[in-house]
């Protein structure tokens, strides 16, 4: 096994950066120290991180007890180990000082996604019940709702629900079925559910544990629909069951067993006025609505605005799981040998085959890339906390959701993808709930539907490519967008996407003018971002022209819409990947010159020549690529891995994953791996 300090290996031909001087990398990957790596990952809150490894390392039995309990013994076991962590001070970090918390949103999200290394059921119900629950209260309500619940919600002493999605409704939130009317005469807000699809469904927290919930519902005040609102509603009330709330339990699950999902239906239950969230609106004493947002399309999107920190948490959870699924699948290919490939006496290691690079290394320097895009998005969340919305923050906010929104779908898309690559590289070992790829591949399959379908989710950012988040058009949905992007010249969006100012920056960084083909510079940041920004601004200007050919042509902007969904996603898609590059290629930028910058420039080139070569047909259909540049790409790609993998072991060292919450015996062994007789 590799030790905590990479020993130097020699440059070939190879500057100190680690390049040739025709600009291609040299063979061996740059030395590098694991700790000052993980310094680099683990940022300013190191010490929240290692706080957390320490927690996950003392409790990894939950690991185990997960497969061996019954259903209902594992929720208490998780609730348990959730007030544990209460007491460490961990699940509290976000919340005011005033009221027992840390005041800190980055380093919440730190030890959230730090968590993700561990039982992903206590990070769920961490998830709901601080970051949901204690999320609305602390976000949609006032003072009040503050002083009555927050304390006691950072302890876990009030175990609290997230009552948004319904049987009928999830991404939809502005047509649910729940209905909130308000009683003058009583003094009194009446909470109905209308039918089955009106009913609350998987919500965390309802099945067992809860006893308040944040219910998301019509308000109707005055005989006036005031649109969906927040209010607190208990739903059980000294362990039994609240009067007109019912509960019913969701059952087994394909993972996060550990949480209790539940439904929850009310029949005219009432709550004091009071029980309003009512930072954005509220019902005055003479029982009128009031609100300073008068836009009630507006007040929806701010309200749901303030709620963009359980989106960032997930995508930085499926991060957080990715790295485990790395960990184990690249340590167990540098100890499991199979075939005498080059030497006759001793089987070849997993992880020198081309072909098991190819695999596992490309995955890995995309979980780098997206390890520090969270970190750029964390960090503007951060700086965003607490800052009331206004004209000045408002497109600011914007951003930040769609960057969210992006990421998210990115992150968990890449968590599915990698732990099934990871696990099937572990061959049948893999296969073993000792190893974890089980619980990994059932927990975390939820990742791409919660909080948010991220294929809706990327609607939401392409909706903000399409209109600039010019503050008129923010609240469009998704037809009245396709209305307004069909109704502008189509010069004017492609004037906004600047697609042919993109043509004359790239020239400046092709050594042949226009000539994309060139052999040199493919290890070019500039390069790499410009083709990147080529492809997302190309595809944005086509969305919007079809969608103006639609609209002139007299069809129906619902249709015309459906008829270009995918070139939508794709266009969406094709933007946050270029985020992420120019995140990761900051990050490299901002470190000083040294081991660590080498290796991470060298994950970068890695991370955006593989998205290259991965939509190679589009770039070769649009002019972008030669064949032979073409090939190559694939050929430097090889390079890259070869290049990367005498580093591998220690760059998956570097995440910091406790050696407890690993488990693993079969797949790390290494008295019984690396010890096989040849054959």
């Amino acid at each position: 096994m590799a030790t905590d300090t990479v020993q130097p290996t020699p440059f070939d031909q190879a500057d100190q950066t680690g390049r040739t001087e025709r600009g291609a990398p040299a063979t061996d990957g740059p030395a590098f120290d694991v700790a000052a790596l993980r310094a680099v990952l683990d940022g300013r809150y190191a010490e929240v991180r290692d706080l957390v490894r320490e927690n996950l390392a003392e409790h990894a039995s939950i690991l185990t007890e997960a497969e061996t309990l019954g259903v209902d013994e594992y929720r208490d076991r998780v609730r348990d180990l959730l007030l544990t962590m209460a007491e460490s001070g961990q699940t509290g970090m976000g919340f005011p000082a005033e009221y027992g918390g840390g005041e800190d949103v980055g380093a919440s999200i730190a030890a959230f996604e730090t968590l993700a290394y561990g039982d992903l059921s206590l990070l769920v119900k961490a998830g709901v019940q601080f970051g949901l629950f204690g999320g609305a209260i602390l976000h949609l309500g006032t003072k009040h709702h503050h002083d009555a619940y927050l304390r006691p919600l950072i302890s876990g002493e009030l175990m609290g629900c997230f009552a948004m999605s319904e049987s009928g409704h999830g991404s939809n939130v502005q047509a649910l079925r729940t209905h909130a009317t308000y009683d003058a005469d009583t003094d009194e807000i009446v909470v109905t559910t209308d039918g089955d699809l009106g009913r609350k469904d998987y919500i965390g927290n309802a099945a067992a544990h809860g006893e308040l919930a944040v219910v998301f519902a019509q308000l109707h005040v005055g005989g006036e629909d005031q649109g969906v609102h927040a209010l607190v509603v208990p739903i059980r009330v000294d362990g039994e069951t609240a009067p007109g709330v019912r509960i019913e339990d969701c059952g087994h699950k394909m993972g996060l067993n550990g949480v209790d999902n539940g439904r929850l239906w009310f029949d005219g239950v009432r709550v004091p006025r009071s029980a309003l969230l009512d930072r954005f609106a509220h019902i005055t004493d003479d029982g009128a609505y009031s609100s300073e947002i008068e836009n009630p399309d507006r007040r929806f999107f701010t309200t749901l605005g303030t709620l963009v920190q359980g989106r960032i948490s997930v995508g930085g959870a499926g991060i957080g799981a990715s790295k485990v699924a790395m960990t184990l699948a690249i340590r167990y290919a540098d100890l499991r040998r199979q075939f005498e490939a080059s030497d006759p006496e001793r089987e070849q290691l997993l992880l020198d085959y081309g072909m098991h690079q190819r695999r596992l290394l490309p995955l890995l320097a995309r979980t780098y890339a997206l390890h520090f895009a969270q970190e750029r998005l964390a960090g503007e969340l951060h700086l965003m906390s607490g800052v009331d919305p206004s004209s000045e923050t408002e497109e600011r906010q914007r951003e930040l959701e769609s960057r969210a929104a992006g990421t998210k779908a990115l992150a968990t898309w890449h968590a599915t993808r990698t732990i099934q690559e990871c696990r099937e590289a572990c061959g049948g070992a893999g296969y073993l709930s000792a190893n974890r790829f089980a619980a990994l591949k059932a927990d975390t399959d939820v990742f791409t539907t919660f909080e948010g379908d991220n294929h809706v989710l990327l609607q939401l950012v392409a909706k903000g490519l399409l209109t600039g988040y010019a503050s008129e058009f923010e609240d469009m949905n998704q037809l009245d967008m396709a209305r307004f992007v069909g109704e502008l010249a189509v010069e004017t969006v492609i004037e906004r996407t600047a697609v042919h100012k993109l043509v004359e920056r790239i020239r400046d960084v092709l050594p042949g003018g226009d000539d994309w083909s060139d052999e040199a510079h493919l290890f070019d940041a500039d390069y790499q971002l410009a083709m990147y920004r080529f492809r997302e601004e190309h595809l944005v200007a086509g969305v919007a022209r079809r969608l103006k050919r639609g609209i002139d042509a007299g069809h129906n902007a619902g249709a015309v819409f459906s008829r270009v969904q995918d070139h939508v996603i794709a266009a969406a898609r094709a933007h946050v990947e270029r985020l992420v590059l120019e995140d990761f290629v900051a990050k490299v930028r901002s470190l000083p010159e040294g081991p660590e910058r080498d290796v991470l420039r060298l994950l970068c080139d890695l991370h955006a020549l593989a998205g290259i070569e991965a939509d190679r047909a589009w770039f070769i259909e649009h002019g972008r690529l030669s064949v032979q540049r073409s090939k190559q790409i694939t050929k430097e790609v090889g390079t890259l891995c070869r290049r990367v993998r005498p580093v591998a072991v220690p760059l998956v060292q570097a995440f910091g994953v406790p050696e407890a919450v690993l488990r693993s015996p079969d797949l790390l062994d290494a008295a019984l791996l690396d010890e096989q007789p040849t054959r």
